[in-house]
């Protein structure tokens, strides 16, 4: 009986050990990075819709230890939160990010925050 327990013990204490060395092991956002770089590279940073006072999707510069978003809509509850992909670079594109005329204005009465125009980027390194 003691040996069984002496026994359950010592492997108990080992899966702790085995468990907290892979879970303290290496980036824990090294995979999100992987992801949010292959995200950003076959998808645009901005949506269909176009900032009001400029003609042109708006980034919003957050701290780039930003990861989340959140969007809020107006009737029936569509809260969300979405990971925050892409990253400002200083490569950035003159005059804007497509041809004007290529983007939806913000309808009269909007219903989502994702209708302003305005989409978040994260800050450079």
């Amino acid at each position: 009986m003691i040996q069984r327990l002496v026994l359950a013990a010592g492997l108990v204490a080992t899966l702790c050990g085995v468990m907290q060395s892979n879970a303290t092991a290496g980036d824990p956002y090294a995979v999100t990075h992987i992801w949010n770089q292959n995200f950003a590279m076959d998808r645009p940073w901005h949506g269909p819709y176009y900032h009001q006072n400029y003609g042109q999707p708006l980034a919003l510069v957050v701290p780039p230890t930003a990861h989340m978003r959140q969007t809020l809509s107006w009737g029936v509850s569509q809260n969300l939160m979405y990971p925050v992909h892409h990253q400002y670079g200083r490569n950035a594109n003159y005059p804007g990010a497509a041809a004007p005329g290529s983007f939806y204005a913000t309808p009269g009465w909007p219903s989502h925050t994702d209708q302003f125009g305005v989409y978040y980027v994260r800050g450079p390194w």
